[in-house]
């Protein structure tokens, strides 16, 4: 147990408190107690919605350790939708930020199964506050559980419906996050700065895995490029884990000047592809390899990335987790596998792979072959050597006159151009082509550039099909939580004007 083996060395770090490992394993058994106490049975969910705090630590552990399945909320949700997922996962008790507790306190009263709602910090009727549960002294109760039963339920994004819960196992989730330090290199004398929502995978692959090797988690609420710049420098951070866009801003911020990121020794991206010109003005400037991986919330986290050691392949999303199978299937023949360099969808199976879909064995079994084999939705390629690469995800992919054209794929040509800082590709109906491929970009500071200049800019690079067929230019891309962004939001984010559309 991390608590025996590192127990004054400081495991977490945030702007309101620092916890060393007894600390946040003492905390996290007062919890615990309090939950039992309150009724919460094995077996039964526990919600937690709130922006990234030392009490979301706290409450995550202490759910497990009442023997609780751990429901990580997406921040972002309305309370409408948050109500979705506690009367679909059936939560006894829910964990609630400060900001969020007013709002959330009205709408629960409606699920009879919610006997608790504890709030961080703010106090409303029915709410108990979150210090009341951390008086308990009683020593944990938390047992070993069976490996292959429920560990967490995390909810897909729910772009085509209602969203879904992916069931996690404990074995999955101690695995992913074992697997990937390894893959990492992490160990006790590591410094790790993120602002990544600790309900995504990603996010608790980071903190959980950093605590399993004794290291130090530097969690941030909510991303803030300058911030993020300072504190690598002030806690002398070795890795910086966070998503494309926020390396993107960092670049372009104006703090990068006179920022210190010599401590770094590497630093991860996932969640969506990163242009290569990003990791080299990244690397550059940091002098730290900058590691791609990807991953899916039905695998509890990472499926693949690269070996810390292993020669560098910008561009590719790594091989496969160690144990773990992936495969390049035929799109219209899931049995057969794609030769070396065709596009096909990547496929996982092994004991990373979530156990069912919640209460919804229809989706499962679309989601998983009787084999085992998980349907991730991605277009990838594998070349001689096992790397991966990332074509983008199938449901992005754009149809015009009949081509097949892939957002990820403009996005990385045009990362290159000098006045391009961020860039997000998305579809526009159109009457005779059916979509088109529009190209929402966010200019560098003090940069000028026309929808001329970098149409003709693709032109150089992409075959005729596959260029944009419109440029418009905003001050900022929309956002998930994580900082990915959401390119199905793009257009009523940044409406067309007439001027800045064209077909040809």
């Amino acid at each position: 147990m991390a608590a025996d083996l590192y127990r004054e060395k400081t495991a977490l770090v945030t702007a309101s408190r620092t916890l060393s490992y007894i600390e946040l394993n003492s905390l996290s058994d007062s919890v615990a107690a309090s939950l039992i106490s309150y009724g919460v049975q094995p077996g039964e969910s526990v919600s937690l919605y709130s922006q990234n705090c030392w009490e979301w630590v706290v409450a995550y552990h202490g759910a497990l350790k009442a023997g609780a399945v751990v429901n990580p909320v997406n921040v972002m949700l309305k309370p409408e939708e948050l109500i979705f997922v506690l009367r679909d996962c059936g939560a006894a008790a829910v964990f609630v930020g400060g900001e969020q507790v007013a709002a959330v306190a009205d709408l629960v009263r409606d699920l009879p199964k919610l006997r608790l709602v504890v709030g961080f910090g703010a106090e409303a009727d029915g709410v108990r506050r979150f210090d009341e549960l951390l008086t308990r002294v009683d020593p944990s109760p938390m047992t070993a559980p069976d490996p292959d039963t429920a560990c967490a339920i995390g909810y897909t994004s729910g772009t085509t419906g209602y969203p879904k819960g992916a069931v996690q196992s404990h074995r999955a989730v101690l695995l992913n996050c074992a697997l990937t330090a390894t893959m990492h290199a992490r160990d006790e004398h590591d410094v790790v700065v993120t602002a990544l929502p600790a309900p995504h995978v990603y996010g608790n692959v980071v903190i959980n895995g950093t605590f399993l090797t004794g290291g130090t988690v530097v969690l941030m609420e909510r991303f803030n490029a300058g911030e993020a710049l300072r504190l690598i420098g002030q806690r002398r951070a070795t890795l910086f884990e966070g998503v494309p866009a926020m390396y993107a801003m960092m670049l372009a911020a104006p703090e990068l000047a006179g920022a210190d990121l010599s401590s770094l020794t590497r630093c991860t991206v996932g969640g969506q592809t990163i242009p290569i010109p990003v990791i080299e003005r990244w690397q550059d400037r940091s002098g730290a390899p900058l590691i791609e991986l990807w991953g899916m919330t039905e695998i509890s986290g990472l499926g693949t990335t690269h070996a810390m050691h292993a020669p560098p392949m910008p561009g590719s999303i790594g091989v496969s987790l160690p144990g773990i199978e992936v495969r390049v299937a035929d799109l219209e023949d899931v049995t057969r596998h794609t030769a070396p360099g065709e596009p096909g969808e990547l496929m996982v199976r092994g004991p990373i792979v979530m156990l069912r879909y919640h209460g919804n064995p229809e989706a499962t079994a679309e989601a998983i072959e009787p084999d085992g084999w998980l349907h991730t939705g991605d277009i990838a390629t594998m070349d001689d050597s096992g790397h991966l690469f990332i074509v983008d995800r199938r449901k992005d992919m754009i149809i015009t006159g009949g081509y097949n054209v892939y957002p990820a794929e403009i996005e990385r040509v045009l990362a290159e151009h000098p006045a391009v800082a961020m860039v997000a590709v998305g579809s526009v109906p159109d009457p005779i082509k059916g979509e088109l491929a529009c190209a929402y970009v966010v200019r560098v500071k003090g940069a000028s550039t026309t929808e001329e200049e970098l149409l003709a800019f693709t032109g150089e690079r992409l075959a005729a099909y596959k260029r944009p067929r419109k440029v418009q230019f905003v001050a900022d891309l929309p956002t998930t939580s994580t900082g990915k962004i959401m390119r199905r939001a793009l257009l009523t984010h940044a409406p067309l004007s007439i001027s800045s559309t064209r077909n040809s």
